[in-house]
């Protein structure tokens, strides 16, 4: 049975800039923590993957110092488990409030590989609380139950290592020649090509510059046939699959095709 495996942020919704960045810097503020990360900051530190691992990327000697923090390793990691609990509750609160949309096609998308009996799931080194609330604003409530979620510490290394895409591979049973996985970073395609699985990427918010060279196709997004501004941009097609404006699976479908396995079916 073929699959469509989503990463979370950047890939069900463009959450960093208006969901993450925002919650990290309030929970920075209600913590009373001297630091607010800037746009052009954050875009760095999307590139270390977990939240709490970014957090961990402020404890350098002077800002413990500063910010009045036990030296204390267990108790350091303590308080960052603290503060990202904290993040996590702030974050899915602004998901709720749903100023954030999906991003284009994603459901529909998924819908279409539901119908043709593919597996689904979502692999995301966020916090599964997290991935949840931008996986029912996504799918909503009658596709998003038919998602397998693997998310936050089930795996001890984040993204670019494999480990998320291999362990959702291994729980779920599937041939990785056989699963798409849908991302939006290099990271993340690093992640998904080293479990073995082929990787489209939609890019993001922060990833249009980013070096995508081993994903089977590049898009801006997976689109929408209307509005017209939601349509897909072709960025890189390797294979030659050559989409239209809007991606649908029949084109992932041959990606599996052109990887080396079995076409499988898409009606």
């Amino acid at each position: 049975m073929p699959a469509l495996v989503f990463d979370c942020d950047g890939v069900l919704a463009d959450t960093e800039r208006d969901g993450h960045l925002r919650a990290f810097n309030q929970t920075f503020e209600e913590f009373g923590l001297p630091v607010r990360w800037s746009d052009a900051e954050y875009a760095e530190k999307v590139k270390v993957g977990g939240g709490k691992e970014r957090m961990r990327t402020l404890l350098t000697p002077d800002f413990v110092a500063a910010a009045g923090l036990p030296t204390d390793p267990d108790a350091l990691d303590e308080q960052v488990a603290h503060w990202h609990r904290r993040k996590t509750e702030i974050y899915t609160g602004i998901i709720r409030g749903g100023d954030i949309p999906p991003r284009p096609g994603v459901r529909r998308v998924a819908q279409e590989a539901h119908e043709a009996g593919w597996t689904l799931a979502v692999a995301s080194t966020s916090a599964e609380a997290s991935v949840r609330s931008v996986l029912e604003l996504a799918m909503g409530p009658e596709l998003s139950p038919h998602f397998s979620v693997f998310a936050g510490d089930v795996v001890q290394r984040k993204k670019p290592a494999p480990d998320i895409y291999a362990f959702a591979v291994d729980r779920l049973g599937l041939d990785p020649k056989r699963a798409v996985a849908i991302e939006d970073s290099r990271n993340g395609m690093l992640s998904a090509l080293g479990a073995g699985l082929v990787c489209a990427v939609t890019t993001s918010a922060y990833t249009g510059e980013e070096d995508f060279t081993g994903a089977s196709l590049v898009v801006t997004s997976l689109g929408d046939p209307a509005p017209e501004e939601t349509r897909a941009r072709v960025l890189s097609d390797p294979l030659g699959t050559r989409p239209g404006p809007w991606v649908v699976l029949a084109d992932l479908a041959a990606l599996l095709t052109a990887y080396g396995g079995p076409g499988p079916r898409t009606d």
